[in-house]
């Protein structure tokens, strides 16, 4: 699975734009990242840019506009409302997919090294990756801003954390940062006031509102000892919010920031506004996504809906995120359009047609045609993905089957997993064409002296390693789709007995179908252990889904008399 991070750099510049487009091209420009969107604002003078990409690749396109920035603006000139210390004030990377928080602050801190190193731009980190705890916070590594900044690196305690600690008056100090996805949500009331809407919001928000002596709206504002105002705390974590009257859909809102999604994610915010707008006499029509979301954020919602109904979360992804929009009411005040809110699907590179996108008869052409591939490989994961879909498609009638209310998680868990299976072996069914692409691109490298011939001779052993190892992970997982087919015959509708009896049979042809593949292509290896290794496991794994298809077929054949 791909890495995926955000990189949020604000630049020191809101009105030329000629100035901001010279920026944000250093990131059109850069591969692998993908440039999302482009504010600039006039009163702050500060252009906030998005972009997502792979780690390695979003931290090369950040730096190029780094440089570029401290090249184009001069902070002895800047004027602005917003707080600012630097031509790139603030740069904070975001986890999105498949990265640790652990794993972004290291390529935060790679990011600040290299701004400071060949930069010489003064750098201090914060948030997650911050050295030491009182960087953590923006505002303090910000104080002063650029003004107090020259005063502010003669202090030993303010030395940065990476660049020299001399005073650069062109392109001032960036923060480079570390934090969790932020998520702009909107939810829609039944209602035109503000008030009442910001009432909701106060119950919700972590920040909550401020106490007061007796009556909690015309009462005495408490105070601590520091003359500071008392909170009472909302009831969610990691959530800013406020309530709001929008004159476009004529309608109050409660417009939430949720923080720190693993906090409080999406779903688990709205079922809180539901509950509190209810107690309040208010209803909930919908709610509206500002930006981008994780995709992660909406299967968790769409799981998280299916469960309370008690039915299988054992779907396909398009049907998760369906139920995610309809429960969440996100398509309330416009359609919502997964392809333009969903930051993986934003981002999907564009590989041209794959066979899993290809309806069944384009798909039997294409393989039928004069063209080596798709071959037996991808046959073999199709055929796999094809049995364990079978068992899971029984799961799913077991799960929703009249009279096994009882039964709906035991299945539905068999479902998922089944899904998981299906998704990976049909994400094989493409990936075998393309090792056996690579194979063919590496026969056709340079070979015109000794260098290219011994470049050549490597990527062609790396490219036949990596066809042996796609269908050795079919045999793999079809093999363990063969578990799930044994419970569904076992404990599955018996009307759908035969269904995953097929299924088998499936299972156990993908595995010897696979298997085919890693010997032939395993015969051109010049690693023996590597290859002595696998044909043993190989092996061991169809002996094992031989005997396993035969111990389904006879419970079905004892099953249907």
């Amino acid at each position: 699975m791909k890495k995926l991070i955000e990189c949020v750099p604000n630049f020191s510049e809101g009105s030329d734009m000629g100035i901001i487009n010279q920026i944000t091209r250093e990131i059109e420009n850069a591969e692998g990242v993908k440039l999302l969107d482009v504010d600039p604002g006039k009163a702050t003078n500060r252009t906030v840019v998005t972009m997502v990409g792979t780690p390695d690749e979003v931290i090369e396109a950040a730096f190029r506009a780094v440089k570029k920035a401290s090249e184009l603006i001069d902070m002895s000139k800047h004027k602005g409302e917003h707080p600012r210390m630097g031509a790139t004030d603030v740069c904070p990377l975001v986890p999105v997919a498949n990265i640790s928080m652990e794993e972004t602050v290291e390529y935060a801190h790679k990011l600040a090294e290299r701004i400071g190193s060949e930069l010489n731009i003064p750098v201090y980190c914060y948030e997650n990756a911050a050295l030491e705890e009182k960087r953590r916070n923006l505002a303090n590594c910000r104080s002063g801003e650029y003004e107090g900044l020259q005063d502010k690196l003669k202090k030993p305690e303010w030395k940065p954390d990476f660049g020299p600690a001399e005073f650069n008056p062109k392109a001032g100090a960036t923060a480079v940062g570390a934090r969790d996805f932020l998520v702009a949500y909107n939810v829609n009331l039944n209602t035109t006031s503000t008030r009442r809407a910001n009432a909701i919001a106060f119950d919700v928000r972590e920040k909550g509102r401020v106490k007061r002596e007796g009556n909690p709206i015309t009462g005495k504002v408490v105070t601590d000892e520091k003359g500071e105002k008392v909170f009472i705390p909302g009831s969610l974590k990691a959530v800013k919010g406020i309530g709001w009257f929008i004159e476009e859909y004529g309608i109050a809102q409660i417009s939430l920031n949720l923080t720190n999604i693993s906090i409080t994610p999406v779903h688990i915010a709205f079922e809180e506004v539901v509950k509190k707008a209810a107690e309040r006499g208010v209803r909930v029509t919908g709610s509206e996504l500002v930006g981008l979301v994780p995709l992660q954020a909406m299967i968790d919602a769409g799981k998280y809906f299916l469960r309370k109904q008690q039915r299988s979360v054992g779907i396909s992804e398009a049907e998760i995120i369906k139920i995610a929009v309809k429960s969440l009411g996100l398509d309330d005040l416009k359609p919502f359009n997964p392809n333009e809110k969903i930051i993986e699907y934003m981002i999907a590179e564009d590989e041209g047609q794959k066979l899993a996108d290809m309806n069944l008869q384009d798909f039997a052409d294409e393989t039928a045609s004069e063209s080596p591939a798709p071959g037996g490989g991808s046959i073999s994961a199709y055929v796999g993905a094809l049995g364990i879909s079978l068992a899971t498609m029984v799961a799913n009638l077991s799960s929703h089957k009249r009279g096994w209310d009882d039964k709906w998680d035991f299945f539905g868990n068999w479902a998922e997993k089944g899904q998981a299976i299906k998704d990976e072996l049909m994400f094989l069914v493409d990936e075998d064409t393309r090792s056996f692409n690579r194979i063919m691109d590496a026969f056709g490298l340079p070979k015109s002296n000794d260098e290219e011939k011994k470049a050549r001779k490597k990527a062609i052993q790396d490219a036949t390693k990596y066809a042996i190892e796609v269908p050795f992970k079919v045999m793999v997982k079809s093999y363990e789709s063969m578990d799930i087919i044994f419970e569904m015959v076992e404990r599955g509708n018996p009307n759908s007995v035969t269904d995953a009896g097929v299924g088998a049979l499936c299972a156990r042809t993908a595995v010897m179908g696979a298997f085919m593949n890693v010997k032939i292509n395993a015969a051109d290896l010049e690693d023996k252990n590597y290859v002595a290794d696998i044909i043993k496991k190989g092996n061991d794994i169809q002996d094992a889904a031989i005997k396993k298809e035969q111990e389904i077929l006879k419970m079905v054949e004892d099953k249907i008399g």
